[in-house]
């Protein structure tokens, strides 16, 4: 591409394995960049975890000097930097969108991974905004789920939310749940709801005690985490498990 003022006058190599030659640089930085960052195939919990992995790699390629020139990869960058247009003020969106019913255990699946939305919207179809890391469930215009997204076959992303109110109706299922499981490991299900939900079985017997706790979580809606967990310390400490107080 030749220069024509601060644009570009564009022209454009042949596809395929025609063009090859043509652009054999881009090609060879390309097959020397796969190598370095994805040879062996890094195995991540997440497409975060691949960006914070790429960065590093990234940080240390900017040290790299090109054959003998003398300023590094990073320095370089700097010295045409001045000669780019500015980014646009709005973001390119790249999501795909889908469409995606959802199952009676209450997930979408997206590219073979699944992912909880709200009990009441089992057995209807909704769309689904595909993001390089962030899976987002619409009904129409209003996102009623949202997730990071996972980059394993098979995972699953469930929040506990999703499903308190089936869980009021059926309280004995709550123990077991599988999103139960998943906020414990996420942090969102803390000692703190643990020891609220401990006192008031105790004092409420299984099926009201965990009733109760279900009416703290559905607290979070409206409410702070951290003014969650004052309240609770705050009603356990002069010896009550009513929600109310």
């Amino acid at each position: 591409m030749a220069p024509l003022g601060r644009g570009l006058d564009s022209f454009f190599c042949r596809p395929g394995i025609d063009g090859a030659h043509e652009k054999g640089g881009v090609e060879g930085e390309i097959g020397r960049w796969r190598r370095k960052a994805f040879v062996p195939i890094p195995h991540v919990a997440s497409v975060a975890a691949l960006n914070d992995r790429l960065d590093v790699i990234s940080t240390v390629d900017d040290r790299r000097h090109v054959a003998a020139r003398r300023i590094t990869v990073a320095d370089h960058f700097e010295l045409e930097a001045v000669e780019l247009q500015v980014l646009p003020g709005e973001r390119f969106d790249a999501a795909s969108v889908l469409s995606c019913r959802v199952d009676p255990k209450a997930r979408v699946c997206v590219r073979q991974i699944w992912y909880s939305v709200p009990a009441r919207y089992a057995g209807r179809r909704l769309d689904v905004c595909l993001g390089v890391e962030t899976v987002d469930v619409l009904d129409g215009a209003k996102v009623v789920a949202s997730h990071a997204r996972l980059a394993v076959r098979g995972a699953d992303s469930l929040v506990l939310d999703h499903y308190l109110e089936v869980l009021q109706r059926k309280p004995g299922a709550l123990p077991n749940a599988t999103a139960l499981a998943r906020a414990r490991a996420s942090g969102s299900f803390t000692s703190t709801h643990q020891r609220f939900w401990d006192a008031a079985r105790r004092r409420l017997g299984d099926r009201e005690g965990t009733r109760a706790l279900i009416d703290v979580l559905l607290l979070h809606r409206q409410l702070s985490a951290a003014a969650v967990d004052a309240g609770i310390s705050a009603v356990l400490a002069v010896g009550s498990v009513d929600v109310e107080v």
